[in-house]
Order: structure tokens, then C-alpha cells, then sequence
């Protein structure tokens, strides 16, 4: 299978402060993947440098076998909720139809086909009768579901989401991760970071667990043992398992 990530000695500073450390690390493409590890291990950090958001100080990144700039339109991202100005007066309908614009062209306005496929990503999240309102009156799981609905619209083959889950609602985290496990299903590639690990298992086929330096990646079974996890949290933990069978 075609790789859908390449990392090859990755080292990226904060104020001279060393944040990720020689990250190597490929993920096959068609996977839904998670990225873990305790607070401040540089997970937001390790999404910001693939995506190009933050200068790295030196390695190489590869997606799909090609640089940021070839995949750019290629590529969706959804930030932390915490990272969006939720008090920009913009509706719900015009927020999905956000994400038809980098295959737009310069000086190109939406046509009605992608008004409607605006509108078909809003109904995916079951959002619809929600698309003339601002989006600051929604819920914290309903501007999550909003996001996830933009992501969609711009067709990409790659996708990261940076916690997801976080402060929403038990209805729109069982609709997200099915919609995650459905683009995974017709062959794209979804990164997620993510903090709940009574969820891993049942949510992720592969991880990235990181604390600085890569602890593990590959399969949910290797990675996710105790000895990896104490390494990466540098202390012993008790996981209750998800009674969800796994997808």
C-alpha cells in the first residue's frame, strides 16, 4: 500500500526549547489514526509542523509521496475548538461553504454545485436545519459537527483533526467518529489527536504515541501496551477497556 505519511528526522523548537526530537515514522494511506500522548508531549506541535503551520528546525515530511505544497488542496484540517474565534458573525451554511473554496481557483465565486454540496455535508452531520444560524449560537458539539461538516466539503484524501472530542456532547462524538470511520473506509486517511484512552482501542487501527520523541507507531495492538504507555506518560496507568466492539 501506498505510504500516506513519511517523517524523517523531524526536530522542531519552541524559544530554543527542543519540543519534538527525531521523529521517523511512515502510516499507510486508508487508516484512521490516533495521536496520543500526556499534555505538552507535542501532538498539536507534531499536526502544525506536517501541515506546515509552524517552521520546523530541520527533516523531512512527506504526504502521499509528495510535498505539502503539491497536496495542499488535498489536505483538511480542523484545529482545536479552543483555536477558533466563535464570535466571527458567519452562518452555519456559509462556514461549510468555506471548505469548496481551495479548489475554487483564484477570483472564482461558489456555483450552486457547491451550494448544494455545502448543504450534503451539512445533512452528513445532521446539521441541516441548523445552516442559516450563527455559528456562535450553536453547542460546543454542534460547531464541532459544523468544522467536521467544512472538512468534508473540501474533498480531500488526507485528514487531521486536533481533539475532536473535546467538551461535546456523547450524540455528536458517536457521529464524528462514524463519519471518521467512513472516509477511512473509502480509502483516505484521518489523523486524530486524542486524550481519552478508554477510546482507543475501538476508535483508531493505528497510533502515534509521542513524549517528545516517538515512543511507538504502527498497529493499536503494539502499541498500545502498558510498558509503551508508562514510557510515554513516565507513570504506571490503569485503562478501563471500551465495552464498544471494535468497528
Amino acid at each position: 500500500m501506498s505510504k500516506s505519511l513519511e517523517i524523517q528526522q523531524l526536530h522542531v523548537s519552541y524559544h530554543k526549547t527542543e519540543v519534538l526530537r527525531d521523529i521517523n515514522l511512515s502510516v499507510e494511506a486508508g487508516k484512521l489514526i490516533g495521536i496520543i500522548g500526556p499534555n505538552g508531549a507535542g501532538k498539536s506541535t507534531l499536526l502544525k509542523s506536517i501541515l506546515g503551520l509552524i517552521p520546523i528546525d530541520k527533516g523531512k515530511i512527506k504526504i502521499y509521496n509528495k510535498s505539502l505544497d503539491q497536496m495542499r488542496k488535498k489536505i483538511a484540517y480542523v484545529p482545536q475548538r479552543s483555536n477558533i474565534d466563535w464570535d466571527f458573525p458567519i452562518l452555519v451554511k456559509d462556514t461549510v461553504l468555506l471548505g469548496t473554496y481551495p479548489k475554487l481557483g483564484l477570483f472564482h465565486r461558489p456555483k450552486q454545485d457547491d451550494k448544494d454540496w455545502a448543504m450534503e455535508c451539512l445533512i452528513k452531520v445532521g446539521m441541516e436545519e441548523y445552516a442559516d444560524s450563527q455559528i456562535g449560537e450553536l453547542s460546543g458539539g454542534q460547531q464541532q459537527r459544523v468544522f467536521v461538516a467544512r472538512s468534508l466539503a473540501q474533498r480531500s484524501e488526507c485528514f487531521f483533526f486536533d481533539e475532536p472530542f473535546v467538551g461535546i456532547d456523547i450524540t455528536s462524538e458517536k457521529i464524528i467518529i462514524d463519519i471518521l470511520r467512513e472516509l477511512r473506509n473509502e480509502g483516505k486517511t484521518v489523523f486524530v489527536i486524542h486524550h481519552d484512552l478508554m477510546k482507543v482501542e475501538s476508535y483508531f487501527d493505528e497510533l502515534i504515541l509521542i513524549n517528545k520523541d516517538l515512543i511507538a507507531c504502527g498497529p493499536v495492538d503494539l502499541v498500545f501496551k502498558p510498558e509503551l504507555m508508562e514510557a510515554a506518560y513516565q507513570a504506571p496507568l490503569f485503562i478501563p477497556r471500551d465495552p464498544e466492539v471494535k468497528k
